[in-house]
């Protein structure tokens, strides 16, 4: 879960107001989710880090949401960028790197070369990314939306509150309201994603509750023909060894 808790969250187009809706939301997800999948909690506003690393402990999760303070500005590119550095630590993600040209670490390993994959194809996890507004600072949203397509993994998409930004919160501010419905979209189908609005906390609780309930692990048929032939050409060959060791031929 990568959820926006930037200033604007605090407006009451969506009752009691975006970030309260958020967050009970997000427990109704967890509460849908079987309770065998892994769940984690990344937020992001002028940055983004990870609030709980992925876990089956539901009340881990529960309380850094309880826990999510509001900051200022909105930097979804981050975001994602976390989530995958997550779920890939061995590619060396660098945040710092890609934000501010430097590495934090100058031991860090360089960010391994991966081959693009076709989007949606890493099955072991998605992104479910919430935001209200668009992106203010950071990383460029749909950079970091190619890096996650590259790996296959989708990113789920809900657009919270009121499009046209009229819940201004002080003059000049209207326009980091707006949903920037156009590039969420595309994040989402970049991805292979799927794209929700969500203009009232009750159907926000309905895509959360949607989601929750259409993660489950995948069950595939395996031929196992050829797997048996091979163990039973290798028994037989063995079964001659032991043949011609014991009885000095083959029996």
């Amino acid at each position: 879960l990568a959820i926006d808790i930037s200033r604007s969250m605090r407006v009451e187009d969506v009752k009691p107001n975006r970030m309260v809706a958020a967050q009970e939301a997000a427990k109704v997800f967890l509460g849908e989710v079987p309770k065998h999948i892994e769940v984690g909690l990344v937020t992001f506003a002028g940055s983004a880090q990870v609030a709980q690393r992925a876990t089956t402990d539901r009340a881990s999760i529960v309380g850094a949401i309880d826990a999510i303070q509001m900051q200022f500005g909105t930097a979804i590119g981050n975001a994602i960028v976390v989530c995958l550095a997550e779920l890939f630590p061995d590619h060396g993600i660098d945040l710092a790197a890609m934000t501010f040209g430097v590495s934090r670490s100058e031991k860090k390993a360089p960010p391994k070369e991966i081959t693009p994959v076709p989007p949606g194809s890493y099955e072991s996890a998605v992104i479910v990314l919430l935001s209200d507004g668009r992106r203010t600072t950071g990383v460029d949203t749909l950079e970091a939306a190619k890096m996650a397509a590259d790996r296959g993994v989708r990113i789920v998409v809900i657009g919270l509150g009121t499009p046209d930004g009229h819940a201004a919160m002080g003059e000049g501010m209207a326009i980091y309201l707006q949903l920037d419905e156009p590039t969420m979209r595309h994040v989402a189908q970049l991805t292979g994603g799927e794209y929700h609005h969500a203009a009232t906390a009750e159907a926000l609780r309905s895509v959360y509750q949607k989601l929750g309930s259409t993660l489950q692990v995948s069950k595939r048929d395996t031929e196992l023909t050829a797997l048996l032939a091979t163990a039973a050409a290798l028994l037989l060959v063995a079964g001659a060894g032991m043949s011609v060791m014991w009885f000095g031929r083959v029996a």
